[in-house]
């Protein structure tokens, strides 16, 4: 039995555009991001000589869609861009780039365009900050959307009635990388004591996916005249949030707190496991989250990897 292939399908209140999607996660490789694409299907008798857009837009919202202070809304357009889909500018079989669209072109017949977006390098991945319990209205993320809607032209008010618009995520995903094993040593110089306490930290691999423990060996030389006692082990989650300046935040995702000690002059070598999973965060306000959508549970934020652009563009020239 072949497996069964969902598509997404949103039509406009008055029937007039309807939106066909393969799928709504659209995953950044690190060296390449999958495009965005889809089919829609269009009413030419109510159209009336109006032309059909469909636009890809990432939106960083980071306050309430109804609030507005002195003219400014809280929400910043990182990426919009707009495409005519009707009247074509170019042949179907042009315009026509996946074999699902190819599928869905064949099925819905002559009044179904394609469309085909690609995401600009560096742009962010969904995302969306963990409200509090007493929190109301959108919350501070980053957001994706496809939106379908016919207009005389492009910049006149858009029509809501006449218009789709359908929620999609931009999610990471690391290849692993065997080779890279990390470790991170550093010394600590106390007063009063002429030897120093060496720390190692090292990790089995670089990449963890979501659910995976996090195997954690820690290794101390204490050199030093202190006894060294209560050795905690965490995992942080650092988010850098960029409205007016660039601002930091820290938190522990995962924590394992031990009665472990190291005195003068002796050396422990112990492996940790921790867990750093939403479901033991829930009700932190604050903590980051991958991109949601309606209905689904989401993950602690992936870290986001970025491409090294000049590299990526030599590789484009060769």
């Amino acid at each position: 039995m072949s497996p069964k292939h969902v598509v997404f399908k949103k039509v406009s209140k008055d029937k007039l555009v309807a939106v066909y999607m393969a799928k709504r996660d659209f995953v950044d490789h690190c060296d390449f991001v999958d495009p965005v694409d889809g089919v829609i299907v269009i009413d030419q008798g109510q159209l009336k000589g109006k032309k059909v857009y469909v636009m890809l837009s990432c939106t960083f919202r980071y306050g309430r869609q109804d609030m507005d202070v002195m003219g400014v809304a809280f929400r910043r357009d990182l990426f919009v861009v707009t495409r005519q889909v009707y009247p074509e500018l170019q042949d179907k079989e042009k315009l026509t780039h996946t074999k699902v669209q190819q599928k869905l072109l064949h099925k819905l017949g002559d009044n179904a365009f394609p469309f085909f977006f690609e995401f600009p390098d560096n742009l962010p991945c969904s995302i969306a900050l963990q409200p509090g319990p007493s929190d109301v209205g959108k919350k501070c993320a980053v957001e994706f959307e496809v939106k379908a809607f016919c207009c005389e032209n492009q910049d006149e008010k858009i029509n809501k009635q006449s218009s789709v618009r359908l929620t999609i995520r931009k999610i990471q995903f690391s290849p692993e990388n065997s080779k890279l094993v990390p470790v991170a040593e550093t010394t600590f110089e106390f007063l009063m004591s002429e030897k120093p306490l060496h720390l190692k930290l090292s990790l089995p691999k670089e990449t963890f996916y979501h659910g995976e423990p996090i195997p954690v060996t820690v290794e101390i030389t204490n050199s030093s005249s202190r006894n060294i006692k209560d050795i905690s082990v965490s995992v942080e989650q650092v988010t850098n949030i960029v409205l007016y300046s660039n601002d930091k935040y820290v938190k522990s995702v995962a924590k394992e707190e031990t009665s472990d000690s190291v005195p003068s002059g002796t050396s422990l070598k112990k492996d940790y496991t921790l867990y750093p999973l939403l479901a033991h965060n829930k009700d932190r306000r604050g903590l980051a989250l991958d991109g949601r959508l309606k209905h689904e549970d989401t993950n602690l934020a992936s870290s986001n990897t970025q491409r090294d652009t000049e590299t990526h563009r030599q590789t484009e020239r060769h």
